[in-house]
């Protein structure tokens, strides 16, 4: 929405709109941490095996809300068609980012069950620093290539679902389950709970 538009409207200039929305990171910044998704993964994967210090109790709760995380990212990506059509059907309809969200909730399962609170610190920062950032940058990307996404995202919150977008209803499909390769994060989180159960009975 242009400066006139908004004044004509009754609104501030400079409010952010459906499609002029304020972004929290510079796109220079945004751009930069996106090429440190891969990197960051590899050092936090060190990090977790050098940090955990897993205990059965911290398993039994950790490991079922990082089993919650992937089934959420496998339910997205069963609906997702990258760059081909935009994605408002199964989680779509509750979150903007369901793989994000999904993402998150392995994690903090992984962080539970690990029982290490310089994991947690550096879990969260990397989530902090470098996923939202990407999620901004991604959703920029998305309003460009799709014009209906400034309507969805006015009614879809990013990442907790409390509104439901009613809209598209399309099913569930496999083949976009595995050409979205989604079955690489259940087989990564599948390694790093036998890890953890490996490190808790060594403790034993």
């Amino acid at each position: 929405m242009s400066r006139r538009s908004q004044l004509n409207a009754g609104l501030p200039a400079g409010l952010p709109t459906a499609q002029n929305p304020r972004y929290w990171f510079p796109k220079p910044y945004a751009d930069f941490v996106q090429r440190l998704r891969v990197p960051c993964g590899f050092l936090l994967l060190l990090t977790f095996a050098w940090l955990s210090r897993p205990l059965p109790l911290s398993l039994a709760f950790g490991v079922p809300l990082g089993c919650l995380g992937v089934l959420l990212r496998a339910w997205a990506a069963g609906h997702l068609a990258k760059d081909q059509q935009l994605a408002t059907s199964g989680p779509y309809s509750y979150l903007r980012n369901p793989l994000y969200a999904g993402t998150l909730m392995a994690a903090a399962g992984i962080v539970i069950a690990s029982r290490d609170i310089w994991l947690a610190a550096i879990f969260a920062a990397v989530f902090l620093l470098v996923y939202l950032p990407t999620i901004e940058l991604e959703e920029q990307h998305l309003r460009a290539k799709f014009p209906a996404y400034a309507g969805y995202a006015q009614c879809v919150p990013r990442l907790i679902p409390i509104r439901r977008w009613a809209g598209d209803q399309r099913q569930f499909s496999w083949a976009l389950y595995r050409r979205n390769e989604e079955y690489k994060a259940l087989l990564g989180f599948a390694l790093a709970v036998g890890w953890l159960f490996w490190r808790c009975l060594r403790r034993a």
